[in-house]
């Protein structure tokens, strides 16, 4: 992150107005998953736990993916996403704004100078 420039903040736990996917899946997680299974037996959780996984992001239809599973909804947006060779293909840097590649160093190398 720091090398990108990018810092990090950490979010406050049971904060969904800023991390509502993250909060959702956890309270299915404790509603679904937990209530039922036993957390005495370390053995058989990794294996429910893995099951559990499984069935959520293969088999278990989401209302906020419209009734499909995230694997579902997954392939549909692989079928819609260019390859990288395609966006290559498709790029005309005449159509950029600034043409000069010098500027887009510069620009990096202040983002870096930047970085605490």
């Amino acid at each position: 992150m720091m090398e990108n420039c990018i810092k990090f903040r950490p979010v406050k736990p049971a904060s969904p107005h800023l991390n509502g996917k993250v909060e959702r899946s956890q309270r299915t997680d404790l509603e679904e998953f937990y209530a039922t299974t036993d957390l005495s037996d370390f053995n058989t959780l990794r294996n429910e736990l893995d099951c559990w996984q499984f069935y959520y992001n293969w088999q278990r239809p989401h209302s906020s993916l419209h009734g499909k599973t995230p694997s579902q909804a997954d392939s549909a947006l692989q079928l819609k996403t260019p390859l990288q060779d395609e966006i290559c293909d498709l790029y005309d840097v005449s159509k950029e704004h600034i043409q000069n590649p010098v500027y887009y160093i510069e620009l990096a190398m202040r983002r870096l100078k930047r970085c605490p």
